[in-house]
């Protein structure tokens, strides 16, 4: 698709290239023969084969929305543009079929939607939820606050003892001074 790009930068990462492999992925590819075809052995020219025609198709369904969604003015192919391709192209055949895919993939969209808050499985109310959590943060608070309290009176200790160590050290000189005026 890049190929013979004017002004394409190649250290784009969104721009493609000739090597890039512009196909379904084999593990996909693998699971629908399988799938359809279980106890049916496909030779592995065969299995590119099927590789090759299923890259062409999705190209030509897409090219054929694509200048669909042109004409209309249009930034993002809707599965409208890709149904009206498919007529266009005489795959009508295929709408009832498509229509059903998209249909239970929105459907399957919509329940991850919904499943996605884990909250909603907890069977506890937001409003318990966020009581708990502000106990928590409270908690939290006053942990923190008895640690800098603790570290704050270690520190006092310490300088007292080293208060303390040196009015003795002073002291001790003192005396030491003191005797030798003495001698």
């Amino acid at each position: 698709m890049a190929e013979g790009r004017e002004g394409s930068d190649p250290r784009d990462p969104n721009q493609l290239t000739p090597e890039d492999d512009l196909s379904v992925p084999r593990a996909a590819l693998n699971k629908m023969i399988k799938e359809l075809l279980p106890n049916i052995r496909v030779a592995n020219d065969a299995r590119e084969l099927i590789l090759n025609c299923c890259t062409e198709f999705i190209h030509l369904i897409s090219s054929e929305a694509n200048e669909a969604c042109a004409k209309q003015n249009k930034k993002t192919i809707s599965p409208d543009h890709i149904l009206n391709a498919l007529e266009n192209l005489g795959f009508g055949a295929y709408k009832a079929e498509a229509k059903a895919v998209l249909k239970e993939a929105k459907a399957v969209a919509a329940k991850k939607r919904r499943g996605s808050s884990r909250l909603e499985h907890l069977g506890i109310p937001e409003e318990e939820l966020l009581r708990q959590q502000q106990e928590l943060f409270e908690k939290a608070r006053q942990e923190q606050a008895l640690l800098e309290q603790q570290q704050w009176m270690q520190m006092q200790q310490a300088l007292q003892q080293q208060q303390l160590l040196q009015q003795q050290q002073l002291q001790q000189q003192q005396q030491h001074d003191d005797s030798e005026d003495y001698s």
